[in-house]
């Protein structure tokens, strides 16, 4: 502490990694596509890896702004030293530009290769830092009513485009699933925590599981408006029918707000989850039918700030 209260910290938020502008920051709320990239570093090189980490990210954010922006989270509680990157892009065009980068943009080669471990600890560039085989993505794409054959009529989201013979879905924005005003809508840039929640729902319950996350969400963020916000995705390329509600907190105390909210049990949340959600020729049922049992894993997410963990407090 450099002589500020407690009470008077800056709040660590994921745009506070950015010379970016808000307006010029693509986020779970209006980005097309989220990858998640997770790594695990190994302990004697957790600072030199937070270091390449942020540096890479925000290179890809002025470099490509519009296009992508990255930040980097880390797990509040789970694993220690395994990192998150968010990559938020305008969409999947995006990530075929961001593919060329391997052969035609000179900076990001830069920061690849640089030699980033001092010679006494035996030298080397970032890849000596990460524990083999633990880099993983995952693509994720906002969830609209009528993703992968949810839906009983074709939806309006399905249009045609201009020069293409084939009509294509068009995939709305996270923050247009709900309500909330925007002036108190909490997203990956502006949140303190994300609590990273998943499910496998069942293959024969897909469209009403969905139906469900999705009103369980809109039913939050109702009700905890300015507190948290709810958004629904689903992967892209991965395990199918594996849901991920990115549940954006004000910050890691808010959770008591989020457990008054459910103890509470007002009508609309009682008719949420006594609901028959499945109809009877399926055998009728709540919500607890439609997951895939010990599915359902919470993640809580930390935006990553300098010292955090006991790292470098200065960025060279």
């Amino acid at each position: 502490m450099t002589g500020q209260s407690v009470g008077s910290r800056q709040k660590m938020i994921a745009q506070h990694q950015t010379s970016l502008s808000p307006e010029d920051i693509l986020h779970s709320g209006n980005c097309g596509v989220v990858v998640e990239r997770v790594g695990q570093l190994k302990p004697e090189f957790r600072s030199e890896g937070r270091m390449f980490a942020r540096e890479l990210a925000e290179y890809l954010n002025h470099r490509y702004a519009g296009i992508i922006t990255v930040f980097l989270y880390e797990e509040t509680f789970g694993t220690v030293d395994r990192i998150h990157w968010l990559m938020h892009l305008k969409s999947l065009e995006s990530y075929e530009t961001l593919v060329e980068m391997g052969v035609s943009d000179e900076g990001w080669r830069d920061i690849i290769m640089r030699n980033r471990i001092a010679d006494e600890r035996g030298g080397g560039t970032w890849e000596r830092m990460f524990e083999v085989g633990s880099l993983t993505e995952t693509v994720l794409i906002p969830q609209s009513f009528g993703m992968y054959g949810t839906a009983e009529r074709t939806p309006d989201t399905v249009v045609g485009v201009d020069g293409e013979t084939v009509e294509r879905f068009m995939v709305p924005t996270a923050a247009l699933q709900t309500t909330q005003d925007a002036s108190v809508l909490l997203h990956s840039a502006n949140c303190g925590i994300i609590m990273h929640r998943t499910g496998v729902l069942n293959y024969e319950f897909r469209a009403e599981g969905r139906q469900f996350a999705r009103a369980l969400a809109e039913n939050w963020n109702v009700g905890l408006a300015g507190h948290a916000t709810i958004f629904l995705y689903e992967e892209a390329f991965g395990l199918s029918d594996r849901i991920h509600w990115f549940i954006h907190l004000e910050k890691l105390s808010t959770y008591y707000n989020l457990m008054g909210f459910r103890a509470r049990v007002d009508d609309a949340a009682r008719e949420l989850f006594t609901k028959q959600w499945i109809p009877q020729e399926k055998g009728g049922g709540g919500w607890e039918r439609m997951f895939v049992t010990g599915s359902l894993q919470d993640m809580s997410l930390t935006p990553q700030h300098a010292g955090m963990n006991v790292t470098k407090a200065e960025r060279t």
